[in-house]
């Protein structure tokens, strides 16, 4: 009988680390999420206790591994010494036996993305994510542009600290009400900050309003901190830095203490899933060591999530610009965190499936975060959802499909009205047209009523200007103001027709190239084979036959020709200065400061005549890296070949 127990709590530990390690490698990996916070909290106390009883811990556990490494195109730099995990408890019991007779310091749990930032002589010199523990990114340029980061400081030795960048509730969601693609939308402000912070350009990290508070000293050479944690703090605190809010306890004044911040939680400003308690007795903590995953000095205390029973009334399918269709669970209205919710995204099918949900079943739901509703557990799963057959918007085919270990729903139809929003979206971009005042959500409502099913469309709104007036957040002003910009758009170029009809893989820079080679004539640009097409510089086989099959089709042909009925086409003119890189060759690499990402400054030379490669060699005339100093391999390379190594800055001279 025991050796079945133990053969089957074996069989649990396997189980659970694989099902945990695919939860951990989608959410930092790939940005998705196959579980709930609160489910992946559930199974990782499961596995730790079974761990913990049979002596088990296999390879590639989230018990004793941090994390995964991040993907990007960031430069990468190994940390001094591991960063580990906290240790972690939702009993308040707990913790306060943890603490006992010590002095401690609790502070908030802040939920964003942790920085290490260095300074020598008073000046930050470097910063570097987390990353996975062992390998974070290094984002320096971004730390500097953050909201309160010090540049300088009164201390001149070497002071290396950690801390935490976040966004604000308020700041989210300014820059998610910013972006008009709904599928492009931030979900939480953990997922911003994480996005903001790993920029390839710094513009836009100024832009989305990071902050840093610090939560850990590490070094400072030559400073008496009289072995106090409080007194680091109270010193970072006067060398300018905003120090996570904390409160001084013991295990006696503890559960106060966590009362305080739990009443104060739902009034912060900044994200926090929890607290940490912190010995304050630096030579004590130090001294207790560390495990394999966490320092002994500090143990996190996460919220036991509010859970409020209620029942299923519905499943939306809400189709999207891709084509997905996610499930929307409606369910009658209960109050959690202070507000009114009656709905979750149940995010992807296999979620919806593992909660077994039916109409009328009594699910519980919270809040991740204090923020976005979930349903944490199905209580009667009676299973009875089914996945619809066809789209809820145009009715085609629907079909599951499998990415990983992860089941989504798609409809099929290319001619599906929730796929045309999208087109229509690039279309009206400042790229493209440049229709001001048609936003995607604008667009959506026109659609839906039937305004619009071509581009030609969007010319001819005057003649449903009593409704739109008449709609909600319109008037005679703003209905005014959208047909002025429609007019105006009218005077447009060729490249940017060709490139607001979203051909695949054809870009405003490749369009720009094709129109040129066929002196802008509409005629001469669509007797042209893929042959024909490929044979340009930097166009290639793939986005010429994208182009070529686009036109092959007699529909997609005439609407081009009535669309050209409704424009003024105005030439472009290519200038002899724009043309002053010709016949150079640049390879690019490292994070770029004046260009949205490398892509924008690939573009910037292309256009001037230049040919970007990816490696460097004998033919590159140029290596762009505004770290030229540094011993990568390519700058290695480049040294080898004589190549030189230009910073932005060097580069914008020529």
């Amino acid at each position: 009988m025991q050796e079945k127990e133990e053969a089957g709590s074996l069989g649990r530990i396997r189980e659970l680390t694989s099902l945990l390690s695919q939860a951990s490698k989608a959410y930092y990996q790939e940005d998705k999420e196959i579980m709930s916070n609160l489910e992946y909290d559930r199974l990782y106390d499961e596995l730790a206790a079974l761990e913990q009883e049979t002596g088990v811990t296999l390879a590639g556990s989230p018990t004793v591994k941090v994390g995964y490494e991040v993907l990007s195109e960031l430069p990468k730099e190994r940390h001094e010494s591991p960063m580990l995990s906290l240790d972690k408890t939702k009993d308040v019991e707990v913790l306060r036996e943890w603490v006992g007779e010590h002095k401690a310091l609790l502070s908030w749990k802040l939920d964003g993305l942790t920085i290490v930032l260095t300074y020598e002589g008073g000046s930050l010199v470097k910063a570097v994510t987390r990353g996975n523990g062992e390998v974070g990114e290094v984002i320096t340029s971004n730390a500097r542009v953050f909201q309160n980061v010090p540049l300088s400081i009164p201390y001149k030795g070497q002071l290396v600290l950690r801390g935490e960048a976040v966004i604000t509730y308020a700041d989210f969601e300014r820059i998610n009400a910013e972006i008009e693609d709904v599928d492009a939308r931030y979900k939480n402000p953990r997922n911003l900050c994480s996005g903001s912070v790993r920029q390839l350009s710094n513009e836009i990290t100024a832009r989305r309003s990071v902050r840093f508070f610090a939560f850990s000293l590490v070094r400072a050479e030559g400073v008496d901190f009289e072995n106090s944690r409080e007194r680091q703090f109270q010193w970072l605190k006067e060398q300018g830095f905003d120090v996570v809010e904390y409160k001084v306890v013991t295990g006696d004044s503890l559960v106060e203490a966590v009362q305080a911040f739990s009443q104060a939680v739902s009034e912060n400003v900044v994200p926090s899933d929890g607290l940490v308690a912190l010995y304050d007795d630096i030579e004590y903590g130090r001294g207790l060591g560390t495990t394999a995953k966490f320092p002994r000095d500090s143990m996190a205390f996460k919220w036991a999530d509010e859970l409020r029973e209620t029942v299923l009334q519905e499943i939306e399918w809400s189709p999207s610009r891709t084509g997905l269709i996610n499930p929307v669970a409606i369910f009658e209205p209960v109050e959690l965190e202070g507000t009114t919710v009656s709905r979750a995204s149940v995010h992807n099918i296999s979620i919806m499936r593992g909660l077994e949900l039916g109409i009328g079943d009594t699910i519980q739901v919270y809040k991740a975060n204090m923020i976005i509703p979930q349903i944490a557990e199905n209580l009667t799963r009676s299973k009875t959802v089914k996945v619809p057959d066809t789209c809820p918007t145009c009715g085609g085919k629907t079909q599951i499909r499998k990415v990983g270990e992860v089941e989504s729903l798609y409809c099929t139809n290319p001619e599906c009205q929730a796929k045309k929003i999208k087109s229509f979206t690039l279309f009206v971009s400042r790229d493209a047209l440049n229709m001001e005042g048609l936003s995607e959500a604008t667009l959506e409502k026109f659609i839906a009523r039937g305004f619009v099913h071509s581009f030609r469309d969007l010319f001819d709104l005057t003649r449903y200007r009593e409704e739109i007036v008449s709609m909600e957040g319109f008037g005679e002003k703003s209905y005014v103001n959208l047909i002025e910009s429609i007019e105006e758009a009218r005077k447009t170029t060729l490249p940017r027709v060709i490139y607001g009809l979203g051909i695949p893989n054809v870009g405003l820079a490749n369009a720009k190239l094709i129109c040129r080679q066929f002196d802008f004539d509409v005629e001469k640009l669509l007797e042209a084979s893929a042959e024909d097409l490929a044979a340009i510089d930097k166009v290639g086989p793939v986005i010429a036959e994208s182009f070529v099959t686009y036109f092959a089709d007699a529909a997609r042909r005439e609407g081009f020709f009535r669309l050209l009925e409704e424009l003024t086409l105005q030439e472009e003119q290519v200038s002899v200065q724009e043309q002053t890189l010709q016949g150079k060759t640049f390879v690019i690499t490292g994070s770029v400061n004046h260009f949205a990402n490398r892509q924008e400054l690939k573009e910037y030379i292309e256009a001037r005549g230049g040919k970007v490669t990816g490696s460097v060699t004998g033919k590159t005339d140029y290596l762009i890296n505004n770290d030229v100093t540094s011993g990568s391999g390519k700058n290695k390379k480049a040294r080898e070949l004589g190549v030189a190594i230009l910073s932005e800055e060097e580069f914008l001279a020529l």
